[in-house]
């Protein structure tokens, strides 16, 4: 019997600073090597040591080589980076890897304010953003000109999605409005610091005037729908925000639905009209795609691929 260290995807979260849900996406995408036991997983800890070697080998390698950097107007790279969450993004980081062999793309776990500030630094190509602006009652153009001053940029519709409550199974607590967060009996999980579940919440707050620090649990965060909707069903909070796409995935929870979000993706104008950025834009303007995702339920797909706004 080996007696190599083993981790939990927990802890194995823990050790390299990212939620365990990014755990799971590395070992299903075959980055890091895992195995079952029942139905629980384990990584050995010379497979996480071989993993991090690799992802240093791949960073001082870019950082050698002469690919220009991702702000170079004239950039034509071989790896093309997609920051965003949602499920879709993988489907289409698949599609465009087909329509374009010879690049590599690359996902970026970040929510939506990281994935603005990530293009804006020149480390993204192309990011999703869901930010609701309360003073205009928009979505995301009044954030894409506060975090990318001086850039132009032009933004696309992705899918719009319900966001909402995730609540226990018959919603025990009976809650349906914000102003049900604040009660003394209701334990909220929160999501991180920028993304879009949490600038919502904020900015919901801020509107009815709720002091956050009434709301029990608001400085407890996790890092991703399913995690709150998980958290939600293991009776640990009594409520949580997110799309109800993850609601559908996770047993034992209701949703109740607040507003419809617009989803959208985000890139600089002078991209616009390179070929990876026009295989990407005929890529969700395609029956193929839009097919693909809308056999998983739960998105609106009524405007994927219009022009939503620029500057």
């Amino acid at each position: 019997m080996s007696d190599t260290t083993s981790y939990t995807p927990a802890e194995v979260a823990k050790i390299l600073k990212i939620s365990r849900f990014t755990v799971y996406e590395m070992i299903k995408r075959g980055d890091l090597a895992a195995y079952h036991i029942g139905r629980k997983v384990r990584v050995e800890a010379p497979d996480l040591e071989v993993y991090i070697q690799k992802s240093k080998k791949t960073a001082l390698s870019r950082k050698g080589s002469a690919q220009p950097p991702l702000d170079d107007p004239g950039a034509e790279p071989d790896s093309f980076i997609i920051c965003g969450q949602d499920i879709i993004l993988d489907i289409l980081t698949r599609h465009l890897e087909r329509a374009l062999p010879h690049i590599r793309c690359f996902r970026n776990y970040a929510g939506s304010i990281d994935g603005l500030l990530s293009l804006y630094r020149g480390t993204a190509n192309v990011v999703t953003a869901h930010l609701w602006d309360s003073d205009t009652d928009t979505y995301n153009t009044p954030y894409v000109r506060r975090f990318l001053p001086g850039h132009r940029t032009v933004v696309y519709n992705l899918a719009y999605r319900n966001t909402g409550f995730y609540v226990a199974k018959g919603n025990p607590k009976n809650i349906s409005h914000w102003h049900d967060l604040n009660r003394p009996d209701i334990t909220l999980i929160n999501r991180e610091r920028g993304s879009g579940a949490r600038v919502l919440l904020d900015e919901m707050l801020h509107v009815l005037a709720i002091d956050y620090r009434q709301i029990n649990g608001y400085s407890r965060e996790e890092m991703s729908h399913l995690a709150v909707a998980s958290c939600v069903a293991r009776g640990e909070a009594d409520v949580g925000i997110g799309i109800e796409k993850a609601a559908l995935q996770v047993s034992d929870i209701d949703f109740i639905f607040q507003k419809k979000e617009r989803y959208d993706l985000v890139l600089r104008r002078e991209d616009a009209d390179k070929p990876h950025f026009q295989a990407l834009l005929a890529i969700i303007r395609s029956d193929v795609f839009r097919n693909e995702v809308a056999g998983m339920g739960g998105y609106d797909l009524s405007q994927t691929g219009q022009l939503m706004g620029n500057s």
